[in-house]
């Protein structure tokens, strides 16, 4: 049996293939569930924010400019 732990590190290992992974599931979704395109998008991003150490798929935010 694979405990919480174990399953975080495989996941957080392989951040890419999960996120592959779950931009296919996504593009299924569309398939099945027309017209709700938006909503199944942002549900895959929120996914891929969660797992690994960051999202593969979404360009790194920048931080803030700091006061002149």
């Amino acid at each position: 049996m694979v405990d919480f732990n174990q399953a975080k590190n495989f996941i957080d290992q392989h951040d890419e293939q999960v996120d592959q992974a779950l931009d296919k599931g996504g593009d299924t979704a569309k398939g099945r569930f027309a017209g709700h395109d938006e909503q199944i998008d942002q549900g895959v991003d929120k996914a891929q924010q969660f797992t690994g150490g960051r999202d593969t798929t979404a360009p790194e935010e920048q931080p803030p400019p700091l006061p002149s």
